[in-house]
């Protein structure tokens, strides 16, 4: 059997984790034949890539990114972009694919199923916003890194006592915020699911303030104001329709440095929560969904995706996990209401 594999969207830790393990697991166990596409569904439309072996994956645990690769393409806004697909897969003799992505990749995934595909999907995303599964690989790796820059900026807050709005990522679901936010002690943890108020904010600041304490607000990027818009860094969209979302935080800072007349400085940790070493949490996910893809693709169960349910590796329908997105939940929320100001 000849099994193509590969990693779509916006790269994070874990990626060559699932990678090594569906290569490892399909030719020494199987004895398949594994064809790394290059750059996402980009590579399935050019036939891109390569081979991989044992001696690919050697090595390529512990490291950050994808060895193969990713892109935002998406094959149904490319002219002819599935029949290309289609027509790669038969002159390679590919069987079926393992689909590593988020809300995106496996979106594409799930359609090029009803169309007679053969695809398996594994989540991923650092938003954690996929349906279906408990937690996506990624995310704890990016919980970590915001959280340990948060740590870092409450002592230079607090030695010139300003405050401090650090804006993490987060387009439509601030998990990312929720738990940094908790885990750093954020004076304020704005999302997107909730539209805030500058007045609360402000008064949630000033209150920290005459504690004599210097306040860390942290925001995720998709984060609204009562009333307001989404902050955008551009009006270009990207293949799938998203815009580029940016810059909240800025204007968060500008906003309470006029209104507080206190001293106000914003951090954009953007792409840093994407890079670098992933967690053992991560490594450990990341590597259980890969042997559980090749497990289904074993199985012909095809047209769904692998899923975390409290310990349990599970098989979900595509249909179901890209049907609408994991977001806080109001009462996930309240927890953390209980620290601001």
């Amino acid at each position: 059997m000849r099994v193509g594999v590969l990693t779509g969207g916006g790269d994070c830790p874990g990626l060559n984790a699932v990678i090594r393990a569906v290569v490892l697991k399909g030719i020494e166990t199987h004895g398949w034949e594994i064809y790394g596409f290059r750059s996402g569904w980009r590579g399935a439309i050019t036939g891109e890539g390569r081979w991989l072996t044992r001696d690919d994956v050697e090595g390529i645990l512990t490291r950050g990114g994808t060895i193969l690769g990713s892109s935002r393409t998406n094959p149904y806004t490319e002219d002819g972009g599935v029949e290309a697909i289609k027509a790669v897969l038969a002159e390679k003799g590919i069987d079926a694919l393992v689909a590593i992505g988020g809300e995106d990749t496996l979106g594409v995934a799930n359609r090029l199923t009803e169309e007679g595909i053969k695809v398996v999907g594994v989540p991923k995303t650092i938003d954690n916003d996929l349906g279906a599964t408990d937690y996506t690989f990624g995310f704890d790796t990016a919980v970590h890194i915001a959280t340990e820059a948060i740590d870092r900026l409450h002592t230079t807050a607090e030695s010139h006592h300003r405050a401090l709005v650090v804006e993490v990522m987060g387009r439509h679901a601030g998990w990312i915020a929720l738990h940094s936010g908790l885990a750093g002690g954020a004076s304020v943890i704005l999302v997107p699911e909730r539209p805030f108020s500058v007045d609360t904010v402000v008064e949630w600041v000033t209150r920290r303030f005459e504690r004599e304490y210097a306040p860390i607000i942290v925001v995720a990027e998709g984060a609204l104001p009562e009333g307001g818009a989404e902050v955008l860094q551009t009006g270009e969209k990207d293949a799938f329709g998203h815009v580029r979302l940016g810059g909240v935080g800025t204007w968060l800072a500008d906003e309470i440095a006029g209104r507080t007349g206190k001293e106000s400085r914003a951090v954009v940790l953007g792409h840093t929560q994407r890079g670098g070493t992933p967690t053992a949490y991560d490594r450990v996910l990341a590597t259980r969904f890969g042997l559980h893809a090749v497990d289904a693709v074993a199985d012909g169960d095809f047209g769904v995706m692998v899923a975390l349910r409290g310990t349990d590796i599970v098989r979900a329908k595509l249909a179901e996990a890209t049907a609408e997105l994991k977001t806080v939940p109001p009462q996930r929320y309240a927890e953390a209401e209980v620290f601001f100001g």
